[in-house]
């Protein structure tokens, strides 16, 4: 198991779909490549995509991170509304500046190779970057995309990652539990002392709230898009703007502050509360699918799950207060770090029960504690939505995140809250399954999957649905 400190804005990043591991991280790794050359100096570049990148990378747009990352692009700032006309203009132009600065002879459609028969040893999630300089020399860098946004250079060391002291040392789930009976503190509580290591608590503060108006934008601009269709090839039709209109029954609005009102108006009754947690973990995965604006949480295919329960907790549950959504966030951060230490967030390891049952997990946790729940039954909560998340494997129809990614943030939506109930139910003494226990089975299960059902679109509905996309 790792030992690394893992903070809040670690789990949580804000980026731009569709995928954390194919766009995200790729981004970041351009990024990080071009601070470790002359730039002024640089003829050439080539860029090598390897294993799950190469064969869903089309797909998952690491083509497009990889140009924007070069390009001197920020995900988090990035005007994602002239994504279409950059790439294009990059393309026709055959050049690009380097980090923004210096402008190079670079033609995607050669420099940026796919070798879908290759895969590197360490993770299935690799790319090489080959930089050649005006004297002749080149200088070549191989980073892993590991899941949720993070990256990890090759031969890099860890320790800077131990080498953090913090006031709680948390490696799984019994030392977080025994660690919160002896202070008498709340997991939230917890996470926020160790928050302190890396900056004031006011800027934590602000940080996760800027956290939660990224995801409620998502969500709002979800619900009112007019745009029909996913791009990529699938035709896929967006609903959630289509059901927001039907639930809101022409309730008019013009603001988030309106259509948050006017959701309040609405029927509350069981049936209309499943429809708005489907809408919104459906308008945060369309959007994610249209390049737009997203939080990992903790990952771009998972998005919407966390999104929609604490949305529902704000709406429906009394979680309207700033403190609330603090509480919330601070609390499934440390449940999706413990997934990160003893087993994997990335679904090129371990299938979808890395994003969409990590997420029920970190949101099933969280909803509990903010209900009132003690630190034994937001570990329940999160082992019982894991427990029922086991097995699922990624196999998106055209290395796309659409089909069955998008549908199944609404599932991990749903489980996570009836998981949260079940554990605000039952005596956490009487658990026969551990987190630890189902983190461990998790982990377990990933490394028997085959790899057919991890992000390769070789297998299951990937093969099972007839397309016709190129490339994909």
């Amino acid at each position: 198991m790792q030992k690394e400190a893992i903070s809040v804005f670690d789990i949580f990043k804000i980026g731009v779909g569709p995928s954390s591991s194919h766009t995200l991280g790729p981004w970041r790794a351009a990024e990080r490549f071009l601070k470790e050359i002359n730039l002024a100096d640089v003829v050439s570049i080539e860029v090598k995509l390897y294993g799950s990148l190469a064969k869903t990378g089309k797909g998952h747009g690491t083509d497009i991170a990889v140009i924007l990352g070069l390009n001197g692009e920020d995900p988090v700032t990035f005007d994602t509304t002239i994504l279409t006309q950059t790439i294009d203009a990059i393309k026709t132009e055959r050049k690009i500046k380097l980090a923004g600065k210096a402008e190079i002879v670079f033609d995607a459609e050669v420099d940026i190779v796919f070798l879908k028969k290759e895969s590197l040893p360490f993770h299935p999630n690799a790319l090489k970057f080959i930089a050649t300089f005006k004297d002749g020399s080149v200088k070549e860098e191989t980073y892993y995309s590991i899941g949720g946004g993070f990256v990890a250079k090759e031969g890099e060391s860890s320790s800077k990652a131990q080498s953090v002291s913090l006031k709680y040392d948390v490696h799984d789930a019994d030392e977080l539990l025994q660690n919160c009976m002896r202070a008498g503190l709340s997991v939230s509580q917890l996470v926020m002392e160790n928050e302190k290591i890396w900056r004031s608590e006011d800027d934590t503060r602000q940080g996760i709230l800027n956290l939660k108006n990224v995801m409620f934008d998502c969500i709002y601009r979800g619900c009112y898009s007019e745009e029909r269709t996913l791009p990529g090839g699938l035709n896929v039709a967006r609903r959630a703007a289509k059901m927001n209109k039907l639930l809101l029954k022409n309730i008019p609005y013009h603001s988030f502050d309106e259509w948050i009102a006017a959701i309040k108006n609405t029927d509350r009754s069981f049936t209309n509360t499943m429809n708005w947690i489907s809408c919104f973990a459906l308008a945060v995965n369309e959007e994610n699918a249209s390049f737009g604006r997203v939080v990992t949480a903790p990952t771009n295919g998972a998005a919407g799950v966390i999104p929609a329960v604490l949305l529902y907790y704000h709406l429906f549950a009394s979680g309207t207060e700033d403190e609330n959504i603090i509480q919330f966030i601070l609390t499934a951060a440390e449940l999706g770090s413990l997934f990160k230490k003893g087993s994997t967030i990335s679904a090129a390891m371990g299938g979808c029960q890395a994003e969409i049952g990590v997420s029920s997990a970190m949101a099933a946790g969280a909803l509990t504690e903010c209900l009132g729940g003690n630190p034994a039954q937001v570990m329940q909560a999160a082992e019982i939505a894991m427990e029922h998340h086991l097995g699922m494997t990624c196999d998106p129809i055209g290395g796309l995140v659409q089909i069955p990614c998008i549908e199944r943030n609404t599932m991990g939506a749903i489980k996570a809250i009836t998981a949260s109930q079940l554990a605000l139910q039952s005596d956490s003494d009487l658990m026969k399954v551990s987190l630890d226990t189902v983190i461990k089975t998790m982990w377990d299960t990933a490394k028997d999957m085959n790899s057919k059902y991890k992000e390769t679109a070789d297998g299951g509905l990937a093969t099972n649905i007839p397309i016709n996309l190129p490339e994909c």
